[in-house]
């Protein structure tokens, strides 16, 4: 990607640390504001992934991590401290799509490793993160809901009831944490292109045995401008809010969709 013809303000200098950084919407939000002047930690659990990152940005930082575990994720934010010197924000993106099943279906082991990816992990980095984001003078943190955290999911609860519980954390994150100056807000992605999108209509396809075809119309059916959205329209919504342009938008919900009606 090449360098942004015209940046937007406030971000050049920043020290960002973004969660599953290494592919998808993770590394769209890493190529986007190391293109706007940032200066980039990302952690991913594919070590292969973090080579291609640090192959093609040398100037970036990469290190391995799993954000449901507290030791790798404390280690990981005393990582950012060394590289970087310290955080002015924090990209909360690492998830999985969960499991697809009715709720009798649904292994509970499943279930507890959706919720501690998708939610404790976005803790686990803002417990850590935060006292290096108060040192700065403030910043921002951004945290990846989904369309899944406005609109009940029928076979998708685990993932659904995580994406509830990321706003929850993020409008209770931005009263505590306004008085530092930080501002907390959510993305909520829809139907994204890209590979996990696919497989999430590929199984629930299967499931109700129809074409994979037929199900992507009727996903896409739901939202108003009949269209997936990108990875890039995402990290276009982050550099946004990182930016001079997002000063005083804290405790928002930040739907990037297409307009999902339902799901």
């Amino acid at each position: 990607m090449s360098k942004q013809a015209s940046q937007r303000p406030g971000i050049a200098g920043q020290r960002v640390l973004i969660t599953a950084g290494a592919a998808g919407i993770g590394l769209a939000i890493a190529t986007r504001l190391i293109n706007e002047g940032a200066k980039v930690l990302i952690c991913d659990v594919d070590e292969g992934r973090l080579a291609e990152f640090a192959t093609k940005f040398s100037d970036a930082h990469t290190f391995k991590a799993d954000v449901s575990d507290t030791e790798s994720v404390e280690a990981l934010v005393a990582y950012a401290k060394a590289k970087l010197g310290g955080l002015d924000a924090l990209i909360n993106n690492a998830g999985i799509a969960g499991p697809t099943g009715g709720v009798e279906d649904i292994d509970p082991a499943e279930w507890k490793r959706c919720l501690d990816i998708c939610l404790t992990g976005q803790f686990l980095c803002a417990h850590f993160a935060v006292p290096l984001i108060k040192a700065s003078g403030g910043g921002s943190i951004v945290n990846m809901s989904s369309a899944a955290g406005k609109h009940g999911y029928a076979f998708r609860t685990p993932y659904s009831a995580a994406k509830f519980g990321v706003i929850g954390l993020t409008q209770s994150l931005a009263k505590e944490l306004g008085p530092d100056n930080i501002r907390v807000n959510a993305i909520l992605p829809g139907i994204v292109e890209g590979p996990r999108m696919e497989g999430v209509i590929r199984d629930r396809a299967e499931q109700v045995g129809v074409p994979y075809e037929e199900m992507e119309a009727e996903y896409l059916a739901k939202v108003s401008l009949r269209r997936m959205v990108t990875a890039q329209d995402v990290a276009g919504t982050v550099a946004f809010l990182l930016s001079a342009d997002g000063t005083n938008i804290s405790g928002q919900s930040l739907a990037v969709d297409g307009n999902v009606e339902t799901l």
